[in-house]
């Protein structure tokens, strides 16, 4: 059986004979004429807002002459690598895999990370495997070992001195009881797959960290339940490991070194200041004790440390505030970030990516209003040219105005929630669709959000709440949602349509909830609580029982911990959970799920729908046969647009 498992990365990792579209070098825009330029009056066709990105998260190759990244081809997506001249392309399809990351290793070789969900025993398992890619030819190998068990697609190094080495973790067994279930870590040969043992597992520890240099440093071990773990490090090859650190339960966590610094005892950790709120510290690892602070966002948590893989240093900080930043802390990116951003004006800049010297480097234009663009920049000669449109319809248009505001939820707890305003209008009694993020343990930002700008460009407001429980706001913010799933999260929802309505922004008699994921349970929530606030309701992929939510998160390893967390944000799981009151929902209801979404299951909106029709409520549900949680199809994103609209125009007309 585990011989099977490890074939489908090879057949989802075939190359195909396809021609890759023009990836926007062929644009004949400059860098001066990125400022966006007005829309055209009228509505936008449905089918504009549909379109998939055309390219997403691309990486500059160590020789700055390729990128790698994934591609819209006929409303599919595909991992590509192309040159920068146009002259190399190489499409690889994963089918019915999962794409989850790529690396380069060198100029030559990619590992790209795949997963699938697969019958093992009786129950569905989400395996991950690894395989390497060449760059020049589309070849695939397959990085891991026939007796490869369910999780095989750990990278936790990578050399940077040409040669296309990686270290990758790996199980070899599905079952606890054995040696092999703790992953091993191997140095393999991307370009032949060619294994060489460095680490065998050790009991407990399920994920590795190595050095700049390859040396694994750092274990995480924990109890088969997740309930209690432990981090284990040493200095170099030559000791041993010991363990430096413990913790239990849901609020206890391990001080984890983001980036081992070139001094083998010092490191940096992203920990919290005395407010609640993460930063970035020294810290010393043979006394464990945190240094000086060398980077903090006052009144926000930072999201993590930028590293130079190849110098092992640290160049600057990602936060988001009112949108996603970098903050550089090293001078010459810095001094880049300086240049980029005085060559296009009216527009926000983020290098994304960038080749060994830094000579090259990719850049994202765009803001909040504009699906915005990918550019590549060269230091030779100073220029900035056009890569990619995120949407080739739109280009760098702007659409329809966003801001962040601030409102209080009935028990004083302040809340950021971003707000997008149809294009010319006086921003008075409008009709209104509340949006919750998924998650929920996540937060909604200034940044382009296909969902939001077609609303607008219908006519409605879209008010996107950071409501307790949200992340980036503080642990202590974090903390408040704890026991309030269903509860005073959802009165943070339904407080912000009151801040709008006093404000005079909204029509307090023409609000929708929209949202998907967590965000679609709030709608299943609100429809069935809150009914008499909203005209309708609209849930895509939304939990409808959290108790078989847990049950299916159960299934994975340290299962135990996740169900401790879900206890603790909501106790009683049947009080809060939509599919156990049909009858007291109020409001009609669009339902919308992808039936091969494997973050929550489709049964999910299933059993929903049919509790509802046995009740006698009204709703509408549309099955995505192809569909996914991501929406990385068109057509799936076409088709619930589509849907979106309709059921709106019928029961809140803008």
């Amino acid at each position: 059986m585990l011989k099977k498992w490890c074939l489908f990365a090879a057949a989802a990792a075939v190359a195909v004979a396809a021609t890759c579209p023009p990836v926007g070098a062929q644009e004949k825009a400059s860098a001066a004429s990125a400022t966006p330029a007005p829309v055209a009056p009228g509505k936008i066709d449905t089918a504009v807002f549909a379109e998939l990105p055309m390219l997403e998260s691309p990486e500059v190759s160590p020789d700055g002459k390729r990128f790698a990244g994934q591609l819209a081809v006929q409303g599919k997506q595909y991992f590509a690598v192309v040159s920068f001249d146009g002259q190399s392309k190489q499409l690889i399809a994963t089918g019915e895999t999962d794409l989850n990351w790529w690396r380069w290793v060198n100029d030559e070789w990619l590992v790209i990370g795949i997963g699938r969900t697969m019958p093992v025993e009786g129950d569905e398992w989400y395996i991950t495997r690894a395989v390497g890619v060449n760059a020049n030819t589309g070849k695939t190998v397959m990085l891991n070992t026939p007796d490869t068990g369910q999780n095989g697609a750990r990278l936790i190094w990578t050399a940077q001195d040409g040669t296309p080495r990686i270290l990758l973790a790996a199980q070899t067994s599905i079952y606890s009881n054995e040696p092999g279930f703790w992953p091993k870590v191997d140095q393999v040969d991307v370009s032949t797959g060619k294994h060489r043992r460095l680490l065998d597992g050790r009991e407990g520890v399920m994920d590795w960290y190595a050095d700049a240099a390859g040396t694994v440093r750092m274990g995480i071990g924990r109890s088969e339940d997740g309930r209690n773990r432990r981090l284990l490090y040493r200095p170099d090859a030559r000791s041993d490991f010991r363990v430096v650190d413990r913790a239990r339960g849901i609020h206890d966590s391990l001080l984890v070194p983001s980036l081992f610094l070139p001094d083998p005892g010092k490191a940096l950790v992203v920990q919290d200041d005395d407010k609640g709120f993460s930063a970035l510290w020294e810290f010393d690892l043979a006394t464990m004790q945190t240094g000086k602070q060398i980077f903090a966002a006052p009144g926000y948590d930072i999201s993590g440390p930028v590293v130079d893989p190849v110098r092992s240093t640290l160049l600057g900080v990602e936060v988001t505030e009112n949108r996603s930043t970098t903050h550089w802390t090293d001078p010459a990116m810095a001094a880049l970030q300086k240049n980029l951003s005085a060559k296009v004006q009216a527009a926000q800049v983020e290098i994304t990516s960038f080749n060994t010297d830094h000579s090259v480097a990719i850049v994202r234009v765009g803001d909040a209003t504009a699906p915005g663009a990918y550019f590549v920049y060269r230091a030779a000669d100073d220029t900035l040219d056009p890569l990619a449109m995120n949407n080739q319809t739109l280009k760098l248009r702007r659409l329809h105005p966003v801001k962040t505001i601030h409102y209080k939820a009935r028990d004083g707890l302040d809340i950021a929630a971003v707000l997008t305003l149809p294009r010319g209008s006086a921003g008075k009694n409008l009709p209104l669709i509340l949006m919750p993020h998924g998650g929920p343990s996540a937060r909604d930002e200034e940044e382009w959000d296909w969902w939001s700008q077609f609303l607008a460009d219908r006519g409605y407001a879209v008010i996107k709440p950071n409501y307790r429980g949200s992340t980036g706001f503080g642990t202590p913010f974090l903390q408040k949602a704890e026991g309030q799933w269903g509860l005073a999260m959802q009165d943070d929802l339904n407080d912000a349509v009151k801040a709008l309505a006093d404000q005079g922004i909204a029509d307090p008699k023409r609000v929708c909830i929209v949202g998907g994921s967590y965000g679609g349970y709030a709608a299943f929530r609100a429809a069935q609580r809150d009914g008499k606030l909203f005209r309708c309701a609209v849930s895509f992929a939304g939990v409808s029982d959290l108790g078989r939510m847990v049950a299916y998160d159960s299934q994975f390893l340290g299962g135990g911990a996740g169900k401790d967390w879900m206890k603790a944000q909501a106790p009683d799981f049947k009080a809060v959970s939509p599919l156990y009151h049909p009858e007291e929902f109020s409001t009609p209801i669009l339902i919308v799920h992808g039936k091969k979404d494997r973050r929550v299951p489709f049964k999910q909106s299933k059993l929903m729908a049919e509790r509802l029709q046995a009740a006698g409520k009204p709703f509408e549900f549309i099955e995505q046969p192809e569909g996914d949680h991501h929406f990385t199809r068109g057509e799936d994103r076409l088709s619930f647009l589509k849907a979106l609209e309709a059921f709106l125009a019928k029961y809140n007309p803008a």
